[in-house]
């Protein structure tokens, strides 16, 4: 993972194939905590929104399968940063500085404004490698 200052990895496991790069399509889940554990549950307001093909449950939690191109800007700047380096079945979970995040304006009812998060990541599938992994 590319080392930025805002961003810190706490724990990973690594998954199989090659790594993902800028320019990937990427399928991937991901779980949000404000800095003091408690879990944002934005992905729970966008549920009636989304196809169902879209949305799992593993052991009780929701999960969304996100799809993003690496280096468009289509996600958080510190989801993108972890994703890259990744390979397919693998996880992350980071420490994010605001500036990599919602910076000043967070999302209001999930996210205060210049809150520290982690990110739970996990990397499911890039985009054309004929492999997607359970979690």
């Amino acid at each position: 993972m590319k080392r930025l200052s805002g961003l810190k990895l706490l724990e990973e496991q690594e998954g199989e194939g090659r790594e993902a790069r800028r320019g990937d399509r990427v399928i991937y889940n991901s779980r949000t905590f404000l800095n003091k554990g408690e879990e944002v549950r934005i992905q729970e307001a966008q549920l009636k929104y989304l196809p169902k093909e879209v949305i799992r449950v593993v052991d009780g939690t929701i999960l969304i399968d996100h799809t993003t191109r690496l280096g468009s800007r289509q996600t958080v700047a510190g989801v993108e940063c972890a994703l890259i380096g990744m390979k397919v079945g693998g996880y992350r979970k980071i420490r994010v500085s605001p500036h990599l995040a919602y910076r000043d304006k967070g999302v209001p009812g999930y996210i205060p404004a210049d809150a520290v998060l982690v990110v739970e990541v996990w990397l499911r599938a890039i985009v054309g490698e004929d492999k997607v992994l359970p979690l």
